[in-house]
C-alpha cells in the first residue's frame, strides 16, 4: 500500500515535532519489514536531516507538501460557521491522488485528513479546547472553533484515532461519541521519550554546557513554551516562597519559544513575579537550544520541575526518566496515571504544594535517587520494540479497513 505522512518538522512545535520524527523513524522501519508498502513524506522541508535519511531507504521517498502546479501559498483557511461544514481542498485531494495515495497518516491533527477525503489514520494528543475551555491558547479569539471544526471532523471521519493514553482514549469517546467515534476505531499509542535513547552526559558534557550558558552547579529544569497553561508563573513564585521561608536561593532553566501575543505576556508576567521575589538572577532562559544538548541539560539538573495544567501524558517526564532526571509534575488526571510511583506529584494551582514538592527533591538526595530507579522502571515497561509493533498492528488494522472500504464500494 503506498501510505503519505505529513509531519511537523519545525522544532518549535515541541512535543507535535517530536512525536512526528519518532512516528517517521518507527514507519520506515516497519516499511523495512514490509516491502509492499511505500511510504511517502509530504514535507514542507525536504531538507530536514530525518527526512533525507528516510529519502535514502528503499521504499520511502519525499513530495512537496505542495502539489508543484501550485506552489503559492493559499490564502489562509476558514473556519465555517457551521462546525460540521467540511470545506473540501480539492488542489491537495487530487495531488495526493497523482502521488497515488491510499492511506494518510497524520502524527498531528491537520484539516487536510477530513478535507481532502483520503483514508486516514491521525493522532489526537488532547481536547483542552473541551476539557479546559478558560485557557485562551485554547479558546480565545475563534480558536475554540478552529479546534473544535478540526476535531471534530477529523474524529468523524477518520479509519483510524491515535491516543496516547487510556485518559486520552476516553476523552476522545466522550467528547465524540456524539458524532460516531465508536472504541474500535481508537487506538493506543503512548509517547516515546524525544532523546532518541537512554543515556546520561559525562560530567565533561554538562560542565560544557553550564559553562556555555553560564548555569549553576545545581539547577531546576523545564523545557516548555511559554503558554499559560504550562504554569511557569507558579513556579517562580515557588522559587520566591522557598527563598523567603526556607533562605533557598534555587535556579531554574526554562528553555522554549515566548513569541506570539499569549507567549510574550506570560514570559513577561513570569519575569515581573521573579523581580518582585528578587530572585531574577536565579532565572535563566535559554530560548530553543539544539536537539543534542537536551540530554545534557536533563542530566545535569537536580529535577524536571513541569506543573504543567493539560495532559493526558507528557514526553517531558519520558525524557527526564531517559536521562536519569527526578521529576516533579501535576498529580492531575492523565498526568497521575502516566507518572504513577515515577515522581513528586503535586497541586499545579498551589504555589505552597509546588514549594514543598521542590524543597522536598532539592534537599533529599535519597528521594532523588529514588525517583531516578523507578522512572527507569517505569520507562522500560515500553520500549521503541513496544512501540514499534504497536505501530506496525495500527496500520495493519487501517489497511484492512481501506481495503474492506474500497471492495464494500465496488459491489454496491
Amino acid at each position: 500500500m503506498r501510505i503519505g505522512i505529513v509531519p511537523s518538522l519545525k522544532p518549535h512545535d515541541g512535543g507535535v515535532y517530536q512525536y512526528s520524527l519518532t512516528m517517521l523513524h518507527a514507519l520506515a522501519e516497519g516499511r523495512d519489514k514490509r516491502d509492499s508498502d511505500e511510504i511517502v513524506v509530504f514535507a514542507h522541508d525536504a531538507g530536514h536531516p530525518a527526512v533525507a535519511e528516510l529519502e535514502r531507504r528503499e521504499g520511502c521517498s519525499v513530495k512537496p507538501f505542495r502539489p508543484p502546479w501550485k506552489a503559492e501559498r493559499s490564502a489562509v483557511l476558514q473556519t465555517p460557521r457551521n462546525l460540521d461544514e467540511v470545506l473540501p481542498q480539492r488542489d491537495m485531494r487530487q495531488w495526493y491522488h497523482e502521488c497515488g495515495i491510499e492511506l494518510m497518516v497524520y502524527p498531528n491533527p491537520h484539516r487536510l485528513s477530513f478535507e481532502t477525503g483520503i483514508p486516514y489514520v491521525m493522532a489526537i494528543h488532547d481536547l483542552q479546547h473541551r476539557l479546559q475551555p478558560q485557557f485562551p491558547e485554547v479558546s480565545a479569539n475563534g480558536e475554540w472553533d478552529r479546534r473544535e471544526y478540526l476535531f471534530r471532523n477529523g474524529a468523524r471521519h477518520a479509519t483510524i484515532l491515535l491516543a496516547d493514553s487510556e485518559v486520552g482514549t476516553q476523552d476522545i469517546l466522550d467528547c465524540y461519541g456524539c458524532v460516531g467515534v465508536t472504541a474500535d476505531r481508537v487506538r493506543m499509542l503512548p509517547f516515546l521519550p524525544a532523546v532518541t535513547e537512554a543515556r546520561t552526559s559525562s560530567q565533561a558534557e554538562r560542565r560544557t554546557i553550564q559553562d556555555r550558558y553560564g548555569l549553576p552547579e545545581r539547577y531546576l529544569f523545564y523545557p516548555a513554551q511559554f503558554w499559560p497553561h504550562k504554569n511557569h508563573i507558579l513556579v517562580v513564585e515557588a522559587l520566591g516562597r522557598l527563598k523567603k521561608h526556607q533562605d533557598l536561593r534555587i535556579a531554574v532553566v526554562f528553555t522554549g519559544s515566548h513569541d506570539g501575543t499569549l507567549r510574550e505576556q506570560a514570559f513577561a508576567r513570569m519575569m515581573a513575579t521573579a523581580r518582585l521575589y528578587e530572585i531574577e538572577e536565579r532565572v535563566h532562559f535559554l530560548g530553543h537550544i539544539p536537539d543534542e544538548e537536551i540530554a545534557a541539560l536533563f542530566t545535569g539538573a537536580t529535577a524536571l520541575v513541569m506543573p504543567t495544567f493539560f495532559g493526558p501524558t507528557n514526553i517531558p517526564v519520558l525524557e527526564a526518566w531517559s536521562c536519569g532526571c527526578p521529576v516533579l509534575t501535576s498529580g492531575i488526571r492523565g498526568i497521575r496515571e502516566q507518572v504513577g510511583d515515577g515522581g513528586v506529584l503535586v497541586d499545579p494551582n498551589s504555589t505552597a504544594a509546588i514549594a514543598d514538592g521542590i524543597h522536598r527533591l532539592w534537599t533529599d538526595e535519597a528521594l532523588r535517587a529514588s525517583l531516578i530507579e523507578r522512572g527507569r522502571r517505569r520507562l522500560a515497561l515500553y520500549t521503541r520494540a513496544d512501540y514499534g509493533q504497536q505501530l506496525e498492528a495500527i496500520m495493519e488494522a487501517a489497511r484492512q479497513r481501506v481495503v474492506a472500504a474500497r471492495a464494500a464500494l465496488a459491489t454496491s
